[in-house]
């Protein structure tokens, strides 16, 4: 909204020109995000503690995380205020692209927020039904990718890492395979989220990167130069990736270790959930698996977990998902969540090489 109130400025004062640039609105939505974030974040904890929102801890959890009990939850609504509002007022609301992102966004999110609400409400850590969770998430996915898909027109080809005269091209069946991605991001983040600050590092990491990957894809010259598919109008989402990026920043300074605030499954589900989408709408979608390789790693040791156990009765780890087998094996916290950060950085680098790489 700013962006088009600003900038129709700049035939009379040349200074609004900058609104034209990606780069500076994307700086802009940044720092808007970050200031919502230490504005509203104390309000919001205060809230949330005075209506005792506490964190249900699961009793087949780790015991030293029964110290945890009680922590405000729910902290994901900063994180979505703080995006939605900087996204708003700084990128270009007219761009489908960015509407799509924030409905998906803020869609999964609501059902991460009933999620929340039934475990509060019910003091247990059983919220929806799993089955009901996931078709709550692949509704608002296929709605999405529908869009996407038939009013939009996108391209159906599949982007391969390393791989550039390789596109296959799905279709119709593009839309399952872009339900798949973003349900399958949204869940592995949930996933992640189980240590003080742990999901909240890789999510900043992998939203930066596709905040460049978004720039590249949607400039004609640079995506021709680095032969990538160039997609006419996600540029802007850089924007939007910058808004989750100083979002989850904010929300970072009450999350670290020890947690004044947890941000719950609408939180988690939703930037997953913003993950997915734009490596959907910037054709990287198998790229997620590369850049997002904390998320994956989350989520593939629990599935090895229950395929083993189901077919040998024996446990692959000590205890699933993986972060909470380091912590039986006496890691201090700390250690885990630095370490997986660490390891987010790199797949980044290496998800970043593969623009030139092919």
């Amino acid at each position: 909204m700013l962006y088009h109130l600003l900038y129709q400025l700049h035939t009379t004062y040349s200074g609004f020109n900058v609104f034209r640039y990606i780069t500076f609105r994307a700086a802009m939505a940044a720092l808007m995000a970050l200031v919502i974030s230490f504005l509203l974040g104390p309000w919001l904890i205060r809230s949330l503690t005075a209506k005792q929102m506490g964190q249900q801890i699961r009793e087949d959890g780790p015991a030293s995380h029964s110290i945890k009990a009680g922590t405000p939850t729910m902290g994901g609504v900063l994180i979505i205020l703080a995006l939605s509002l900087s996204t708003l007022l700084l990128a270009d609301i007219t761009n489908p692209y960015i509407l799509l992102a924030l409905f998906a966004t803020v869609g999964i999110g609501a059902v991460g927020l009933v999620d929340d609400y039934l475990k509060l409400s019910r003091k247990n850590s059983k919220g929806l039904p799993p089955r009901a969770k996931l078709l709550g998430q692949f509704a608002l996915a296929f709605l999405t990718a529908a869009i996407l898909c038939v009013y939009l027109k996108f391209n159906t080809e599949l982007g391969i890492p390393f791989v550039k005269n390789i596109r296959p091209d799905l279709g119709l069946w593009y839309i399952p395979f872009a339900m798949l991605v973003i349900v399958g991001a949204s869940n592995a983040v949930n996933l992640t989220d189980g240590l003080d600050g742990l999901a909240i590092g890789p999510v900043m990491i992998t939203a930066g990167t596709y905040a460049v990957i978004a720039y590249v894809t949607g400039h004609l010259k640079l995506a021709e130069y680095l032969q990538i598919p160039y997609v006419a109008g996600v540029g802007e989402l850089a924007v939007f990736c910058a808004g989750v990026v100083a979002a989850s920043l904010g929300f970072l300074w009450y999350n670290a270790y020890p947690a004044q605030m947890f941000m719950g499954d609408v939180g988690s589900l939703s930037l997953g959930a913003a993950l997915g989408i734009v490596a959907v709408m910037t054709k990287n979608e198998i790229l997620l698996i590369i850049v997002g390789g904390v998320f994956v790693m989350e989520a593939l040791s629990v599935i090895f977990q229950v395929i083993s156990y189901k077919l040998r009765r024996k446990r692959v780890f000590l205890m699933a998902p993986i972060h909470h087998h380091y912590e039986l094996k006496g890691w201090p916290e700390p250690q885990i969540i630095v370490r997986f950060w660490i390891i987010s950085f790199i797949c980044a680098v290496i998800g970043l090489s593969t623009l030139k790489l092919r």
